[in-house]
């Protein structure tokens, strides 16, 4: 991808081409950047430089260098006497001491450059957790117990980057004006819905459109505005009403690599290239995931229906129906889900089915278990799977043979060291035979104890440390079975 992306020209006065920009390396040739993916991004950026790089400084999440070594993927990890220092920190995604240390680094690099130097910047999700650089007097704990309180009561990420920058030295287009007056081009793989700039890693390149009074009104949503730390208080009583303008950003280019669009594509063309039907519902799935998890129930049974010779009539009126209710409520941009209903008529027996879907989904805490969001989402699946075909007794789901997954590109799934979890209608009934209770492990927020209990954990992917980070992915696999 980034050598699709990033291409050097000439000898005499270098350019830097990138996706059809150029941009001229008049003297020095920096670099940066934070991550999940950006290990490898470096790696791939310091080929294409080569000597041209003078320096560079990047954070990546901790044990990425050793995972990707384990795995074989050598071309994912900086070569001997590399140019680029690398630093490893925020451990399970949250900021930590050594993550403060590399924006630290970033911070000072940045500072030092001149009109003539070009920063050369990689982003990736997880890189508002590996740029952590409080505005004084705020300190990191303080910064962190806020994030993961916000979390815990159903933030979005965009809610979230809005506090975090907001509360930051290098985020909401920090680092581009502490760069001044060099060039800056950033390249960004983008892990949120719509690719928004100044959303993802909190945009430390990108001109913020919040200003303190959405941080205030975030805070205040979740009954947060009137528990603060005196710092915190402090910091967004002195903060400028209005964002930094956007023509304060003509010295930076910020140009998008990778997302989950281009993920769902290749997991597409993957699908038919070994005989499924495959079809792509969004790459904006968002929402609380008990809502998304009906949503893909509701879309299974459909399907099943089709697939049955039951694609026109009542019940399936009816469930065309809940659906569109559904996508109403859960407000899921972009998708035409009468379009998506229509190419759902065309599926036929004769071939499996493979719907993708990817985004991010909320969970409201509301036990002390141990999970992530996709883990989770793979369990309310389960649970509905199950109840849908206790209900309806021989319905066109049961003669149907049903897989649903969902994972996190990164290979980590919350303070997990999963990437997600697979599920199929008969999970339930399985569990009880362990003596699990799925509803018990779902009211304790508990998915990951249970998918490592069931059957010896063989429902969890784990994948470790992916080096790459373009949200969520939800495959759904559907085959006729044979008629007897």
């Amino acid at each position: 991808m980034m050598k699709r992306a990033l291409k050097l020209q000439g000898d005499g006065c270098p350019q830097l081409l990138v996706k059809g920009q150029t941009f001229p390396v008049k003297r020095g040739l920096y670099l940066v950047g934070f991550g999940k993916a950006v290990l490898g991004m470096a790696a791939a950026a310091e080929e294409i430089l080569g000597d041209h790089l003078v320096r560079g400084i990047i954070n990546v999440p901790l044990g990425i260098q050793e995972s990707l070594q384990r795995a074989g993927m050598q071309e994912m990890l900086l070569k001997p006497h590399s140019k680029i220092q690398v630093i490893e920190g925020a451990k399970n995604n949250l900021p930590d001491a050594e993550a403060l240390k590399g924006a630290v680094a970033i911070q000072q690099l940045a500072e030092g450059l001149t009109a003539d130097d070009l920063l050369l910047v990689l982003i990736s999700g997880g890189g508002s957790a590996l740029l952590p650089a409080p505005i004084p007097p705020i300190l990191l704990k303080e910064k962190e117990k806020l994030t993961k309180t916000l979390a815990s009561r159903g933030a979005a990420i965009q809610e979230l980057n809005i506090v975090r920058k907001t509360l930051s030295m290098l985020k909401g287009g920090g680092l581009a004006q502490l760069a001044y007056p060099a060039r800056v081009v950033s390249l960004i793989l983008s892990d949120v819905i719509g690719d928004p700039l100044d959303i993802i890693a909190s945009g430390p390149t990108a001109a913020s459109s919040h200003s303190v009074q959405d941080c205030l009104q975030v805070l205040a949503k979740y009954n947060l505005l009137h528990n603060l730390p005196k710092s915190v208080e402090t910091v967004l009583s002195s903060s400028p009403a209005k964002p930094t303008a956007p023509e304060n950003y003509s010295h930076v280019s910020n140009i998008i690599i990778g997302s989950n669009t281009l993920a769902l594509d290749e997991a597409k063309c993957h699908a038919e290239g070994l005989g499924y039907a495959a079809l792509v519902l969004s790459a904006a799935i968002r929402g609380e995931v008990g809502c998304v998890a009906t949503l893909y129930c509701q879309l299974i049974r459909l399907v099943c229906l089709g697939l049955a010779g039951l694609a026109e009539g009542p019940l399936s009126d009816e469930v065309r129906g809940d659906l569109l209710q559904l996508v109403a409520e859960l407000e899921i941009p972009g998708l035409d889900l009468a379009k998506f209903l229509q190419a759902v008529r065309g599926l036929g027996p004769e071939r499996p089915v493979c719907i993708l879907a990817g985004g991010e989904t909320t969970v409201q805490l509301q036990g002390s278990g141990k999970g992530g969001r996709n883990q989770e989402l793979a369990l309310r699946v389960g649970l509905g799977l199950h109840r849908a075909q206790a209900t309806e007794g021989s319905s066109p789901q049961g003669r149907c043979e049903i897989i649903f997954f969902s994972g996190g590109t990164d290979g980590q799934d919350g303070p997990t060291e999963a990437a997600g979890a697979f599920c199929s209608p008969g999970l339930v009934a399985e569990a009880l035979q362990e003596g699990l209770d799925v509803e018990a492990f779902l009211r304790n927020n508990d998915s990951y104890t249970f998918f490592s209990q069931f059957q010896g954990g063989h429902h969890l992917l784990v994948t470790g440390l992916t080096g790459t980070n373009v949200m969520d992915i939800q495959a759904i696999l559907i085959r006729a079975m044979e008629r007897s």
